[in-house]
């Protein structure tokens, strides 16, 4: 079964490159709406490229909806974020760590996880979302999607000044934490623009 579905994706991607060589016509019209909106909704975001594709693959559910755009931009970071801090909780427990690196972590983990929260509590705000309570329940929002991006942003800085040794472990922890924050910059960009979309 899964040979199966690999050649089968192998089959659509080969499909996809040379029709995109051949012809944009041959792209079905709701899909072509629907990357096109994607992709010019994120360009107003600070990081352009990250959230086009991280969101293009969803462009079937998305289409041109921009509710279904911004619910999935913090689907997708919420995702990330998660992975993120248990990849962390795992590594603060790997041995060779000195330990103001362990702190460093732990703390970081903490602030994911808060970062976390806050990302699921404005998914569940967005799903009561409605015309007569618009605003306030938009206002909350940003300010949940604000708050986990200070969260992201303190354990940045925190591992930085803390753990001064493990390059290659800081590395990876920065990486995948600045990754976190960036889909968060573009989740909560997303979120302004249908704050002021609503008038």
């Amino acid at each position: 079964m899964e040979a199966i579905s690999s050649k089968y994706l192998i089959t659509s991607l080969l499909i996809i490159l040379t029709s995109g060589f051949t012809s944009t016509g041959s792209e079905r019209p709701y899909q072509e709406a629907s990357t096109l909106f994607i992709r010019t909704s994120c360009s107003s975001t600070t990081y352009p490229r990250l959230c086009y594709s991280s969101l293009v693959k969803h462009a079937d559910l998305i289409q041109t909806n921009r509710m279904v755009l911004t619910a999935t931009a913090l689907n997708v970071t919420l995702a990330s974020a998660k992975s993120t801090s248990a990849m962390m909780s795992t590594l603060a427990k790997s041995r060779g760590l000195k330990p103001r690196e362990v702190a460093a972590m732990k703390d970081c983990v903490e602030e994911l996880g808060d970062s976390v929260d806050e990302l699921r509590r404005s998914i569940a705000e967005m799903s009561h979302l409605r015309p007569s309570n618009f605003e306030i329940t938009m206002s909350d929002v940003q300010t949940w999607v604000s708050a986990a991006l200070t969260d992201e942003s303190t354990c940045t800085d925190g591992f930085q000044e803390n753990a001064t040794d493990g390059a290659d472990i800081k590395t990876t922890v920065k990486g995948r934490i600045v990754q976190v924050a960036q889909l968060t910059s573009n989740a909560l960009a997303l979120i302004n623009q249908l704050a002021n979309s609503h008038g």
